[in-house]
């Protein structure tokens, strides 16, 4: 069974930033192109950035510029660092592959992001 375990999120301020993790199972890691989804309250879950195992990354254009996806395949281990944050980046992080599983249980606890003053 696949594992995803997110981490690195908490309460920023506007402009801040924060570096999220996941931590993924090995086979499944290795061969999918991964990517960090966000779900804030009454929306639906959207791609927020996705890299291929060989380090080719694409984000969505609320995000350019801003975050920055990263992956270290030794330690099947995918980040995201995340600087100028809004108000408008809250939400439940996600990790999971790309495109994302059609099992809705096939998906970690994601890690909180607040950005609020």
């Amino acid at each position: 069974q696949v594992q995803l375990v997110e981490s690195g999120g908490g309460l920023v301020q506007p402009g801040g930033s924060l570096r999220l993790s996941c931590a993924a199972s090995g086979t499944f890691f290795r061969i999918y192109e991964m990517a960090w989804y966000r779900q804030a309250p009454g929306n639906q879950r959207a791609l927020v950035a996705a890299i291929t195992t060989g380090g080719r990354t694409n984000y969505a254009d609320s995000v350019k510029g801003r975050f920055t996806i990263a992956r270290d395949n030794t330690k099947n281990t995918i980040f995201l660092q995340m600087n100028s944050l809004k108000p408008e980046d809250t939400a439940v992080y996600f990790c999971n592959k790309n495109p994302p599983p059609l099992n809705p249980r096939a998906w970690g606890q994601g890690t909180q992001v607040t950005v609020s003053s």
